[in-house]
């Protein structure tokens, strides 16, 4: 698997601002927000529910990350969806840094890879308690 999920119990505007806050205490940033929604509805006028993708980033673990190998970049930041289903449940799903980093071949970026893993779980949990 690629990613790991959970449901949210809120509201969608909710579940952005919580996932938000939760990747923060865990010392992520948000890098990049799209809405995918807006941005399909203007590109080529299909109606979704919302989705958006935050791409997710601890600065400290980027920077060792791409100490071990140049060129991760093109598989960073972590991406972290957050999507209404249409029973208008709440689902967020996070990359799997563990399944994704083993593309790259290196024994030292394994280690980076759980920490990663270890603090987006947190994450999940934190949205699912």
């Amino acid at each position: 698997m690629y990613s790991f999920q959970t449901k949210f119990h809120g509201s969608y505007e909710k579940a952005v601002q919580r996932v938000t806050e939760e990747l923060a205490r865990e010392g992520f940033g948000i890098l990049s927000e799209i809405d995918v929604k807006a941005t399909l509805k203007k590109k080529i006028d299909v109606d979704r529910r919302p989705y958006v993708i935050l791409g997710a980033c601890n600065p400290v673990l980027a920077n060792q990350a791409l100490g071990a190998e140049p060129d991760i970049g093109v598989l960073l930041p972590c991406n972290v969806v957050v999507r209404e289903e249409d029973d208008e449940s709440i689902t967020v799903v996070f990359m799997d840094p563990e399944s994704v980093l083993q593309l790259v071949g290196r024994d030292e970026v394994k280690p980076l890879a759980r920490e990663v893993r270890g603090r987006l779980e947190r994450v999940r949990d934190a949205l699912a308690g």
